[in-house]
């Protein structure tokens, strides 16, 4: 017989395993790096991670394609050549650390407001908010304005935590799971192994997205909404729960403002809550028929019936509640036609969401007590649980959107029990437990405190005297009053027109605004190489950092080059947002497991020398030397407060400190020796009913997470926002501008509320029939995905994807071209039909367009040739109404970009179009030219 050759089954796959946290998107899973003969070889889930638990998708495996990626920067750069050319000179880091210096200094000591520093998806939001504010600039937000404000203020402002990374689904109990809009970018590995629960134990997944790809995909049942309409269809939900009874009323009296009564008297506190000489808000007890303290002892709440006080008569909440959303305007039959569901459906949905919560609710036999000091035996939940992202949350009703989907959950009891919504240590934090924003700046000194906030009021917005902006980006201003997360994507706009000032410098890090990361990208562009009569650009500075030759490098002056994930470390802080489950605190590290083979440094470590050569308060010592010596030294030895520093594990002298504790210097190893991570477990007493239980209160604060207990309701009625309204009704010292006055009375109503989004109701919507939207693919993240060698080939370009019904109607077939219009441009790109899709919508992935020379790609990598952004079709601004103004593109609320409200009109490109529009000119690359074929290989 032929001798059989002998394989070897089981090669030796490393020679040694270094633990840390995957960078390739939010979920930060733990992975097992393993390494021959000291490089990277092979990166796998880390098993005992809290996290994923050892699953990885194929963003976390492509690790080693983004670490080995030929776009990575290497050295310093300054430029030579015009802006946005791509023409730079390698320099020393001296040389550019002085250059920084030199640039930066003027400014902290004459006009600090002058520095806008604004961050992407960095991870490290409380460390350069830190340094921003130290340096004194008001003008500091990362990326949320532009992704995630509206769920998560209005997710804070009702319950005290949002959906997102800050909360899960009790995965384990769920027996019903709505999704709306969730796509698959964010938290995805959680999620994937969360549904894989639900579908093993029978559970059902209903998918509300007019998209049906990934998790809505495998839904059990999918929901083609219109887009933009999510809010509507949910009050209506609503309605049909009211009208049905299905509501848990004991939830609601002990839970939630519901029996807050309402004030009904003519004046300045109308429609705040009526309260009594102490300040606090009263309730009608249902014994008496008086008016009580809503935490006097022994009172049994009214949720109907009001008080009448010198003839006027005060309703609680409740009863507000009931009469708005059992209107007929929110019956199935008058929302059908503008949410694309059929009043059938709607009612089926409500009657399963009614049918499992009380039909099949939960009873753990877990005693507990709660902050009124009563003893429970058991713990009782509803086993409905709801998520939802970017496609709620990206449209200018958004906010209200994400409110209402808040307040359904509320109103069936299933925020916080078993089988329902849970939240995420840090969180629950109500609004009041933030800090208010501020923007007191003055030369040479600090800021007077956070950057961003929670505004209970107009006494907290960030204006002048005059009612201008103190911020560059408008935000915590009558145009934008709780914009939580800053509005990043307005900052270019206002400084290039210089409204409400200039601007000196604009310093970015990992923020790519010269591409997918704007809206109006081909105008953006020219906005930062736009130059005044005197030939010197608008925007005089741009330092910018990043790890790789992106679109936004070649419109810097100066490049601070950043390193990979792999080579740097990092610290996943509870300061900034959890990584845990529901069940367990915890966080996490990065540390360098290979050294960097370029001439670059971590960002974190290139702020504190920065810092330090500018003598920024708490980077320096009284002598003027570096505290720090780099990031590593910070993470172990900063605290925000005592015992309280960037990681809660492993803390003081003996590292047994859980949260609290003074710095211990071998935190970071313990960290690594830990596997990269450090977790604490809830008591099973605690686990549930967090806001209201006393010995998680108690628990969160021996954790550091608070320093007194703080328990609190829900707001089904959002007092701060009646607020405002009060203020554009004439009340208060501090009024909107007259224009402004209509939208904030509409628009901050403290009910949910749902109005048509700002396009729809435009005018000139009737020629533009489309909604068109964009999704991040699962294989992707950011701008990262689109440049990875492996990641490229599941997703190389960005076909647009249209109905069977659009197809049928413009006659296209395969191998088209669309041309797709907005009142703000055109832009062409393949066509492919799609019919699990709202027949009235039109899509492609998000962030795999590239411009031509970015990104270490070939010229006519099909990325840049068959790929292009919706943003070229979106406008900051919107058209032109006729009033003399042009209004913001963005919920006014938070002031969210609104990316998903684009309309447009579509028809068949020429024949023979090949290449998509806008073609932007290439770039001039800061990086080698890449190899022709690139394989990640270690040689035995």
């Amino acid at each position: 017989m032929p001798r059989q050759p002998a394989l070897n089954l089981s090669p030796q796959v490393s020679d040694e395993v270094r633990k840390t946290t995957c960078y390739m998107c939010a979920c930060r899973c733990g992975i097992d790096v393993h390494m021959k003969q000291g490089k990277v070889a092979y990166i796998e889930g880390n098993r005992d991670h809290p996290v994923n638990k050892g699953v990885l998708c194929a963003k976390g495996s492509a690790g080693i394609m983004q670490h080995l990626s030929p776009a990575r920067l290497r050295a310093p750069l300054k430029r030579v050549g015009p802006r946005g050319s791509g023409e730079f000179q390698e320099i020393s880091w001296d040389e550019a650390l002085q250059l920084a210096t030199d640039w930066l200094k003027p400014l902290r000591e004459t006009a600090p407001e002058k520095l806008a520093f604004f961050t992407g998806r960095d991870q490290s939001q409380s460390f350069t908010g830190w340094w921003a504010q130290a340096f004194g600039t008001p003008n500091w937000a990362a990326h949320g304005g532009f992704c995630s404000v509206n769920m998560a203020a209005a997710g804070i402002y009702t319950m005290g935590g949002s959906f997102w990374e800050f909360g899960q689904p009790d995965w384990d109990r769920t027996k019903l799971f709505l999704l709306f809009g969730v796509a698959e970018d964010h938290d995805s590995n959680p999620i994937k192994m969360g549904l894989g629960k639900l579908k093993a134990r029978g559970a059902r997944v209903i998918g509300v997205n007019p998209i049906r790809s990934g998790y809505n995909a495998i839904a059990d049942d999918w929901v083609g909404i219109t887009p933009g309409t999510d809010g509507l269809f949910i009050l209506s939900l609503v309605h049909e729960l009211l009208r049905a009874g299905k509501i848990d009323l004991g939830y609601l009296i002990r839970y939630t403002n519901a029996p807050y009564l309402v004030n009904a008297h003519d004046g300045p506190e109308k429609g705040l809550f009526l309260r009594g000489d102490d300040g606090k808000p009263l309730v009608r007890d249902r014994r008496t028929g008086r008016a009580v303290a809503w935490d006097a002892p022994d009172i049994a709440p009214d949720l109907a019936a009001g008080v009448d006080i010198g003839g006027v008569t005060h309703l609680p909440v409740f009863r507000h509640l009931a009469d708005r959303y059992l209107s007929p305007d929110y019956a199935p039959e008058a929302v059908a036609q503008r949410c694309g569901i059929a009043p059938a459906r709607i009612r089926a949905i409500a009657a399963e969401i009614a049918r499992v919560a009380f039909e099949e609710e939960i009873t753990l036999h877990q005693p507990w007590t709660d902050f009124r000091g009563v003893k429970h035996d058991t713990m009782v939940g509803r086993p409905v649980a709801m998520h939802a992202m970017r496609g709620v949350s990206a449209h200018s009703n958004g906010f209200q959107t994400a409110r209402a989907l808040h307040m359904l959950q509320i109103l069936i009891g299933s925020v916080e029990t078993p089988g329902g919504f849970r939240f995420k240590p840090p969180y629950p934090k109500p609004p009041e437990a933030h800090p208010r924003p501020h923007a007191g700046h003055s030369p040479g000194q600090p800021l007077d405190g956070p950057h961003l906030g929670y505004p209970l009021g107009p006494e907290h917005l960030l204006i002048h005297d005059d009612g201008q902006p103190k911020r560059i980006d408008k935000a915590f201003s009558w145009d934008a009053p709780l914009s939580a997360h800053g509005l990043m994507h307005m900052v270019i706009s206002n400084a290039h027109a210089g409204d409400p000032y200039q601007i000196d410098t604009l310093f970015l890090y990992m923020a790519n605004m010269a591409w997918n990361s704007s809206m109006n990208t081909s105008a953006v562009m020219e906005m930062l190489t736009d130059k005044t009569p005197d030939g010197s650009y608008k925007i005089p500075r741009i330092i910018y950092s990043d790890a790789y030759a992106s679109e936004m490098v070649g419109f810097a002056d100066l490049v601070l080059p950043d390193t990979t994930y792999l080579e740097r470390h990092d610290c996943i802080s509870l300061l900034d947002r959890p990584i845990c489950e529901a069940d367990a605190l915890a966080d996490s590290i990065r540390w360098p497991v290979v050294a960097p083979d370029r001439n670059v440094r971590p960002f974190q470590s290139v702020l504190l020398d920065l810092g330090a050569r500018l003598g920024l308060p708490g980077m320096v010592r009284d002598d003027g030397t570096p505290k720090f010596r780099d990031y590593a030294d910070y993470i172990t030895h900063h605290e925000r407060r005592p015992g309280i520093g960037p990681l809660a594990g492993f803390r003081g002298p003996d590292g047994t400190g859980q949260g609290r504790g003074a710095p211990n210097p071998d935190q970071i190893n313990r960290y690594i020796e830990n596997g990269g991570f450090w977790t604490c477990h809830i008591p099973e007493d605690a686990q549930f009913f967090k806001p209201w239980n006393a010995a998680y209160q108690d628990w969160a604060v021996a954790r550091g997470l608070y320093d007194s207990p703080q328990p609190y309701v829900f707001n089904l009625y959002v007092e701060p926002l009646r607020k405002f309204q009060l203020a554009a009704e004439g009340h208060g010292s501090r009024q909107p501008p007259d224009h402004l006055r209509a939208r904030l009375m509409e628009t901050l109503d403290p009910l949910p509320i749902w109005y048509p989004t700002f396009t729809d109701a435009d005018a000139a919507a009737k020629d533009y029939p489309l909604h068109a939207l964009t999704q991040r693919p699962m294989a992707h993240y950011h701008s990262w995905g689109s440049q990875n060698a492996w990641l490229r080939q599941i997703h190389g370009h960005t076909p647009l994807y249209i109905s069977g019904y659009l197809w049928a109607q413009h006659g296209f077939e395969a191998g088209d071209w669309a041309t797709l219009t907005s009142p703000h441009g055109r832009i062409t790109l393949p066509v492919v039909r799609m019919d699990a899709l709202n027949p009235h919508t039109v899509w492609t992935w998000n962030a795999v367009a590239k411009r031509r020379g970015a990104w270490a790609l070939d010229p006519n990598a099909p990325e840049a040739t068959k790929s292009t952004l919706l943003n070229h079709l979106i406008h900051e601004l919107l058209p032109p109404r006729g009033d003399g103004l042009r209004w913001a593109n963005s919920d006014p609320v938070t002031g969210q970009a609104a990316w998903y409200d684009l309309r447009v009109k579509i028809e068949k490109a020429p024949a023979g179009q090949t290449v998509s529009y806008p073609a932007h000119s290439a770039q001039s690359s800061p990086v080698p030219k890449p190899p022709r074929n690139l394989a990640h290989q270690v040689k035995e």
